[in-house]
C-alpha cells in the first residue's frame, strides 16, 4: 500500500465560489495525494480561471456539460493513479482523510475499495454533526474498519458518500464506471455494481468529509419522472439475481425505498411512492402498506404537515443530524 498512487477526481460545474475550498482540502492532506483532476464539466462562470490560478499542482480538464457522471468518468479514463477518490466541487475534505484511509487499507490490504463517515454542515445556520455519531458508528462496526457487506452497510444507513470513496482503479475494468444513463441514484448504482464483485468495503467511524447542504449542489439532478425509482430497483433485482447476489440485495432495497417515500410524503409525490408500493409489494409489511397508501389520499395535506412538524423540529433543535429543510 505504502507505494500505490491516489488520484482525485473533482467534477466542477459553474462552481466558481467553492471550487478553490476543495481543492485546498485536498493540497491541505496530512498525506499527499498524487494527482488531482478537476473535470469542467461545461462551466460558464469563472471556475476555469480559479482553477487554472492552481497551475501545475492540478490537472485541468474541459469538456462540454454532459452531468457528472460523463465528468466523473473523464477523470477516472484520465486518472494515472492505483486509486481513485472523489470529491464534489462544492464539499471539502478534513486534512486527515486521506492519511485515515490509508492506514485502514494497510491493515485490511484485502480491501478494494474503502468509504468513511462524513459531516453535514449547514454553515449559515452555524450547525454541523457527523452524519452517524460516533457511538452509533461503533456500534454496527464493532471494532472492525469494515462492512463485511455493504449491502448490511446500506441497512445502517452507510449507503457511502461520493467525498468519502477511495476505489482501486482495476475494480472500474471489472465493474464499469457511473452509468451516464442514469438519471438518478448514478452513485448508488456504481457502489451496488461494486459489491456485487466485491461485497466487503472499508469504513471509517471518524468523519472524512464536510458536505456542504447550505450550497446548492450544482451537480444535483432534479427528478421528475414517475417510475424512476422502481426502475432503479428493478434494474438492480436483476443485476443481483445475475451476480448470485439477489438474496443479500432485497433487504437493502426494503430499506432504501422506506428511505425514498419518506422523502417523497414531503414532496406530496403521490405517484412515485404508489408506483414502488405497487411493484414490489413483498418489500413492505402489510400495515406498512396500508399506512403509506392513507398518507398519500391526500398528499398535499401530509407533505404540509411534515414540513410543519420539521419546522418545529428545526427551531428547537430537536434533531440531532443536520438535514437540508425540505424544498
Amino acid at each position: 500500500m505504502q507505494s500505490v498512487t491516489i488520484s482525485v477526481v473533482i467534477p466542477a460545474y459553474n462552481c466558481q465560489e467553492y471550487v478553490a475550498r476543495a481543492i485546498d482540502s485536498v493540497l491541505n492532506q496530512t498525506c499527499p495525494v498524487g494527482e488531482i483532476v478537476i473535470v469542467d464539466d461545461g462551466s460558464t462562470d469563472n471556475t476555469a480561471q480559479v482553477v487554472k490560478g492552481y497551475g501545475d499542482r492540478v490537472c485541468y480538464m474541459y469538456q462540454e456539460n454532459a452531468g457528472v457522471s460523463a465528468a466523473r468518468n473523464a477523470g477516472i479514463k484520465a486518472a494515472k493513479g492505483d486509486w481513485i477518490a472523489f470529491l464534489d466541487a462544492d464539499d471539502e475534505w478534513l486534512p486527515d482523510k486521506i492519511e485515515i484511509q490509508t492506514q485502514n487499507l494497510i491493515t485490511h490490504p484485502e480491501l478494494a475499495w474503502t468509504t468513511g463517515n462524513y459531516l453535514e454542515c449547514l454553515c449559515d445556520e452555524e450547525r454541523r454533526a457527523e452524519h452517524t455519531a460516533l457511538p452509533e458508528c461503533a456500534g454496527f462496526l464493532k471494532g472492525a474498519g469494515f462492512f463485511e457487506s455493504y449491502f448490511r452497510a446500506i441497512q445502517v444507513y452507510q449507503w457511502g458518500h461520493t467525498d468519502c470513496m477511495l476505489i482501486q482503479k482495476k475494480v472500474f475494468d471489472a465493474v464499469g464506471t457511473f452509468d451516464t444513463n442514469l438519471p438518478i441514484a448514478e452513485d448508488i448504482d456504481l457502489w451496488l455494481r461494486i459489491a456485487y464483485h466485491y461485497p466487503t468495503v472499508g469504513f471509517s467511524a471518524i468523519p472524512l468529509a464536510i458536505h456542504h447542504l447550505s450550497s446548492e449542489n450544482s451537480l444535483m439532478k432534479q427528478a421528475r419522472i414517475t417510475g424512476l425509482y422502481a426502475d432503479f430497483i428493478q434494474r438492480h433485482i436483476e443485476l443481483s439475481r445475475k451476480e448470485g447476489m439477489l438474496e443479500q440485495f432485497q433487504p437493502a432495497a426494503a430499506f432504501m425505498m422506506r428511505r425514498w417515500i419518506r422523502s417523497m410524503l414531503f414532496k406530496g409525490k403521490r405517484s412515485e411512492i404508489r408506483e414502488l408500493l405497487r411493484r414490489f409489494p413483498r418489500s413492505f409489511s402489510v400495515c406498512y402498506r396500508v399506512l403509506i397508501y392513507g398518507l398519500t389520499v391526500f398528499p398535499r395535506l401530509t407533505a404540509g404537515g411534515l414540513r410543519c412538524v420539521s419546522r418545529i423540529v428545526r427551531a428547537l433543535r430537536l434533531r440531532r443530524r443536520v438535514t437540508r429543510r425540505p424544498s
